[in-house]
């Protein structure tokens, strides 16, 4: 029975589906009864509400997100969803913050809004490139510091890096078959001329000749070099959240394969990776906003290279764990499909990465 107290409705009926009403909210869909939006309070209430409301769905949702591996796969395969939100909205939702955080330019992609600066003259060109190789040799000795430390520790145990070839201007390849990165299709853009040069075509698959032939490659390269590979950086960009969505299916059936006696269905697999890559983009949002906050406050550099490795490395943990919670095997049994996972995982990111290169690649 609804409160004496309540105020009446202002329909009889839900405007949204339709049912008899019998308080201020419809026991069918959940909606409001009131029709008109009074305020413009309500209104901001209705677009933000989530976001304030400390027991929120929102919050409900992104902290055990964020420090509960495989809890959300968990409860919602169990029937308790209500109290977070929609999976994939999340993904999407976390997807898109990710990106705006990270790639957002205002002065570049609000270029209208910002009236154009005089160019700088010679000498302040010249102090600026110092001033920038300067602040890349301090933080590359800090970084470097950091790292040592962490090895001296037995923390971390990395291999000896040959020294890069230096070639001059701005380098990218496309290859799938050679990690060391000799062979395949590599481009070469000079930053003084903006002249562009590529080679490697003879190690292309035949399908990929066929497409992208040498004409195609020097109309390629051209348009690269007019920009310094920024048109095509953006294309990449614009490619990858659509080739991550890709991936998804493909790791739900290679869990799909590593469970074959757990009953899920295919789906319940896919559950657990947009969960996953709904976490990945929020430590990655996280990630970047830390950083440019260490940089507003100067907090020193190993500081901050530090706590963005430790971040790095609580990835691949958090998917052991979120393993283990939702299929509930023995340390052993996950370790070894964990294993399998990552290896498959690698390769099949590296491949969505490598087809969304030659759609940017064909789209400049």
């Amino acid at each position: 029975m609804a409160s004496k107290h309540a105020p009446t409705p202002d329909h009889p009926n839900c405007l949204n589906c339709g049912t008899e009403l019998r308080g201020q909210y419809c026991g069918t869909c959940g909606q409001r009864a009131r029709g008109r939006l009074i305020s413009l309070w309500e209104l901001l209430q209705d677009a933000f509400g989530d976001l304030f409301e400390i027991d929120s769905r929102l919050w409900r949702t992104l902290i055990p997100l964020l420090v509960r591996p495989g809890k959300l796969t968990l409860d919602y395969l169990e029937g308790r969803r209500a109290r977070y939100m929609p999976p994939f909205r999340m993904y999407l939702v976390l997807s898109v913050i990710f990106f705006v955080v990270a790639f957002f330019d205002p002065e570049n992609d609000l270029s209208l809004l910002y009236e154009p600066q005089p160019p700088p003259s010679p000498e302040e060109v010249a102090a600026q490139q110092e001033e920038i190789a300067a602040k890349r040799q301090a933080a590359e000795a800090e970084v470097n510091e950091a790292l040592q430390g962490l090895r001296d520790e037995g923390i971390i145990d990395t291999t000896d890096i040959d020294e890069a070839k230096e070639v001059g201007g701005v380098v990218f390849g496309v290859t799938a078959d050679n990690p060391d990165g000799e062979g395949g299709l590599n481009f070469n853009v000079n930053p003084e001329t903006g002249e562009c040069t590529f080679s490697g075509t003879e190690e292309m698959p035949d399908w990929l000749q066929r497409r992208l032939t040498k004409e195609r490659l020097e109309t390629i390269c051209e348009r690269v070099g007019a920009d310094e590979g920024k048109t095509l950086s953006n294309l990449l960009l614009d490619n990858i959240p659509v080739a991550l969505i890709v991936l998804m299916p493909i790791m739900a059936l290679v869990l799909k394969g590593l469970y074959p006696l757990s009953r899920r269905y295919f789906v319940e697999h896919l559950l657990f990776f947009v969960h996953f890559h709904s976490f990945f983009f929020l430590i990655l949002t996280l990630q970047v906003l830390f950083a440019s906050f260490a940089e507003f406050v100067h907090i020193p550099e190993a500081i901050k290279v530090l706590t963005i490795v430790a971040a790095s490395f609580y990835i691949p943990v958090y998917l052991y764990k979120a393993m283990r919670r939702v299929y509930a095997q023995g340390h052993l049994v996950t370790a070894f499909k964990y294993v399998i996972l990552s290896g498959t995982y690698t390769v099949g990111l590296g491949m969505t990465m490598l087809g969304a290169l030659l759609f940017a690649l064909v789209s400049v």
